[in-house]
């Protein structure tokens, strides 16, 4: 089994061209006001225009308003859509783009909630939960809360690194890993010697 790799919160080309060459399938860029990994749609577009063939492009917004992630997918070229907030199904749908749910996983019934919720969605992202943080936490949730029949395919997130990814993939079979906090010299700015063990890590676990 072939764990994916999403490196989360990149603002700069220079590190989403790391990304891409350490490995990684996926990068997310940020349009959350409040985090430190906030870009506008310049800089990722900057980002974006980085990556070579076949790495897939994510937005990540939270509760937004639908004019906002419109003018986003005007000037970027998102692959996908990740929303963090309270988005109902008809909104995460509105814009005929493919689009991942984030659940902030408290106990086993927010996963089944949020699926059941999200029927349309190309996977639920499971993160932790910290008050007033709707993610980019750095923190690791009980992954034994994670079904083991699952609807949708998973995204681990949450506290993830090249120290503990392994026992990650291990405990959970995750169709992939999201990691933003893991792989950074500071916020918002990409460790490419961290990325790429943290890419090595993964693929020790998938064998």
């Amino acid at each position: 089994m072939r764990v994916r790799i999403k490196f989360c919160g990149i603002t700069r080309a220079e590190d989403a061209a790391a990304a891409a060459a350490a490995g990684a399938d996926a990068i997310g860029v940020v349009f959350f006001r409040d985090s430190p990994r906030h870009v506008t749609p310049d800089q990722a577009h900057a980002v974006c225009a980085a990556l070579p063939p076949f790495v897939t492009r994510v937005g990540l917004f939270v509760d937004p308003d639908a004019e906002s992630v419109r003018q986003v997918l005007k000037s970027v070229p998102l692959d996908m859509l990740q929303f963090h907030g309270a988005e109902p199904a008809a909104f995460c749908t509105a814009f005929g783009v493919p689009y991942l749910k984030a659940v902030r996983v408290r106990d086993p019934g927010d996963i089944v909630q949020a699926g059941r919720a999200h029927p349309a969605a190309a996977a639920l992202l499971l993160d932790s939960c910290v008050p007033g943080r709707p993610g980019g936490t750095g923190v690791v949730f009980s992954w034994a809360m994670i079904p083991a029949q699952r609807e949708h395919p998973i995204i681990l997130a949450g506290g993830l690194g090249p120290e503990n990814v392994q026992a990650a993939i291990a405990a959970v079979r995750p169709y992939a890993v999201d990691v933003s906090g893991g792989i950074e010299a500071r916020p918002g700015i990409k460790d490419p010697a961290k990325m790429q063990r943290f890419v090595a890590a993964v693929h020790a676990a998938c064998g």
